[in-house]
């Protein structure tokens, strides 16, 4: 459509990785398995922990809703990518790509959110174990679980409505494999400096509040663990947090990474690389890390699938 003399973009040009034909084999085997893996192994969770009433606890509560983020998020980028991989390069319309963004964006925000919440859960528990059953009652984790959600469906329609004020006119060639903020600003011809500030106000409250308020739970937990006499509780205590705090820093530095940096030629290619980490392999992940180191989880599992396990 022509609007003020010039035309507006109607769709993207996704940019795929390699473009040696034997690289995209690779690309296509190695994503399709990971996405299978990421989907197989996060269903498992929720279904064990949903069938198992024993795992209806905070903590496994928490670790439905990661497990669910996780689907969530891969399957808005992974289909598309594999798609991408299949074909000769990807479009994706103008309405994709502001749906893409908007979802991808909501469940980003989310995961950070919840990752502090199970790091509070995880300090009431080892810090304050006598007031856990009235600190984390039922209605509270609901609150905070919800909370999560909506606090980032909230950031992410503001960001998406300022992305949808926007004109796109030039290239449109969006030099990554999904359609998000830092990459997309790039190619727009209208002044972006709102959604720079909301931008970096975002940065703030999702990436630096919450990595602190996660690390301030981190620093009482560890510091309550040394205090702990026997070397047994010790351990038992360490091995659930150092699960937790694995996933935070990987989780924290790629999303950091990506959302801080400038878009410069060479980020670029590494943001690639850094985003896959995100989408594809933080979901594939999260279960083995999480749950299939944890006992409970292991036992649930044989109830559920006695066949299987």
């Amino acid at each position: 459509t022509a609007m003020n003399n010039y035309t507006a973009v109607v769709e993207f040009v996704l940019q795929g990785f390699s473009m040696d034909p034997g690289f995209q084999v690779f690309f296509l085997a190695f994503f399709f398995i990971l996405y299978i893996l990421a989907l197989a192994g996060n269903t498992l969770i929720i279904m064990a922990i949903s069938l198992n009433p024993s795992l209806h606890t905070p903590m496994y509560f928490f670790l439905a809703n990661l497990a669910l983020l996780d689907i969530v998020c891969t399957s808005t980028v992974l289909p598309k990518l594999l798609e991408g991989l299949v074909g000769k390069g990807s479009r994706i319309s103008y309405k994709g790509c502001m749906t893409q963004l908007f979802f991808l964006t909501w469940f980003l925000g989310a995961e950070l959110l919840l990752l502090t919440a199970m790091a509070y859960d995880r300090y009431v528990a080892i810090c304050r174990p006598l007031h856990y059953s009235m600190l984390m009652s039922w209605p509270v984790c609901v609150l905070l679980a919800g909370s999560v959600w909506l606090i980032s469906a909230v950031s992410t329609s503001v960001h998406t409505g300022l992305m949808a004020q926007l004109d796109f006119c030039g290239p449109n060639q969006i030099r990554h494999f999904l359609c998000e903020i830092p990459s997309l600003l790039l190619l727009s011809c209208s002044p972006t400096t709102l959604n720079n500030i909301m931008i970096v106000i975002a940065d703030v409250y999702f990436g630096v509040v919450n990595f602190l308020l996660t690390m301030i739970s981190y620093s009482f937990i560890i510091a309550s663990i040394l205090r702990i006499r026997s070397a047994e509780g010790k351990k038992r205590a360490f091995s659930t947090c150092s699960a937790h705090l694995v996933v935070v820093t990987l989780y924290y530095s790629t999303v950091i990474y990506t959302y801080v940096q400038p878009g410069s030629g060479s980020s670029l290619e590494n943001g690639k690389l850094v985003a896959l980490l995100y989408t594809a392999v933080s979901p594939t992940l999260n279960p083995l890390i999480y749950s299939l180191r944890n006992k409970d989880v292991k036992v649930a599992l044989r109830k559920v699938f006695p066949c299987v396990c």
